[in-house]
């Protein structure tokens, strides 16, 4: 006669995991089938990959809502104040013509010189929506063919580039050497690249310099202006600056609407992408303010005022390029802030050889 154990014995328990068959599985199939990873997720090691990452995807511009009572609102308001002006202008022209018959035909005159600086104003409002909208289909079509591995539409994203900047002499031997090879590339990564280094990499080139310049200059004001509403001004402006000569690199003509749009389109992709950025480029940003700050505090305002402006550019760049960053390399922050990072550098290492 055996004993029964004791409840209070050590005993070993299983615990089933998500790549573990239950145990009533156990027996019936030896080898459990792998589970597949979810879609749309990606597992990377470096931060900077997500940020390529979401450079590749494109950021809605103008999401429409539900219920747009402020637009209502600003179309009535409009309405109104049109019928207004039109009513004062009406008034006026008659009682010009009341008073002397030669001075309400001037008004005439001037009334259609108006009306044809506002249709031009209009028809540049529109052109410039317009290409923005091109380019953003595009990209988005570009995406889409990376994704689907479709090579008949990376061919049409490869030819609406190629018209895109058929303008522009300085891309002549590019848009040559794409036509030489027509349909002797297969993958549509390789064809996608080569467009990329042939058209869009000059381009970058001229983005990335633009960036940089605008942030040494946002920099060296602020670090010199004796007012805070100095700062806040030209950081504005350059930013307003740098977001239009961006898009003129890239083939954007934005009026005043398709500013707001390309605006509103950067701070988007500034707030996706702008709290991923970590790793060594911002280690270096934190090292160089601490090191400036120890030197003036208005050396470092000026270095981190000059960090926003890069990271702005960087988000405007994104937005206005044509295609995603396929075989070249994005630009990183410490790309157009280099000169930022060395010269906080330097005058850090005087504040520690120098403390006084």
């Amino acid at each position: 006669m055996t004993s029964s154990p004791s409840p209070n014995r050590p005993r070993a328990f299983r615990i089933p995991t998500a790549d573990a068959p239950a145990p009533n599985e156990g027996r019936a199939s030896s080898s459990p089938a792998p589970t597949a990873p979810p879609p749309q997720v990606r597992i990377v090691e470096e931060p900077f990959e997500i940020v390529e990452a979401a450079d590749g995807t494109p950021v809605p511009v103008a999401p429409k809502s539900r219920a747009p009572w402020l637009s209502m609102l600003l179309l009535a308001l409009g309405g109104l104040v049109s019928l207004g002006i039109g009513l004062s202008i009406e008034r006026l022209i008659a009682d010009l013509f009341s008073a002397a018959p030669w001075l309400g035909a001037v008004a005439l005159v001037l009334l259609g010189i108006a009306a044809l600086g506002l249709a031009g104003l209009v028809a540049r409002e529109l052109s410039g929506l317009w290409r923005e909208r091109r380019i953003e289909h595009l990209r988005a079509s570009a995406v889409a063919a990376l994704t689907s591995r479709d090579h008949s539409a990376a061919q049409a994203v490869v030819r609406d580039l190629a018209t895109l900047y058929a303008g522009r002499p300085a891309l002549a031997a590019g848009r040559a050497r794409l036509d030489t090879l027509g349909d002797a590339i297969l993958d549509v990564d390789d064809r996608l690249g080569l467009a990329e280094r042939e058209l869009l990499a000059p381009l970058d080139r001229q983005a990335r310099q633009a960036i940089a310049t605008a942030a040494k200059q946002v920099s060296g004001v602020t670090a010199l202006s004796p007012r805070a509403i100095v700062d806040v001004a030209f950081v504005v402006f350059s930013a307003v600056r740098l977001l239009r000569q961006i898009a003129a690199i890239y083939g954007g003509r934005p009026g005043f609407l398709g500013f707001l749009r390309l605006a509103r389109s950067a701070l988007a992709h500034l707030t996706v992408t702008g709290g991923m950025a970590v790793g060594e480029s911002m280690i270096q940003q934190a090292l160089g303010l601490g090191l400036a700050a120890k030197v003036s505090a208005k050396l470092g305002e000026g270095v981190l005022n000059g960090l926003m402006t890069a990271r702005f550019g960087l988000a405007a760049l994104a937005v206005c390029r044509p295609l995603p960053f396929v075989r070249e390399e994005a630009p990183r922050l410490s790309d157009v802030a280099g000169a930022l990072f060395r010269s906080a550098g330097e005058a850090g290492d005087r504040a520690v050889r120098d403390p006084s």
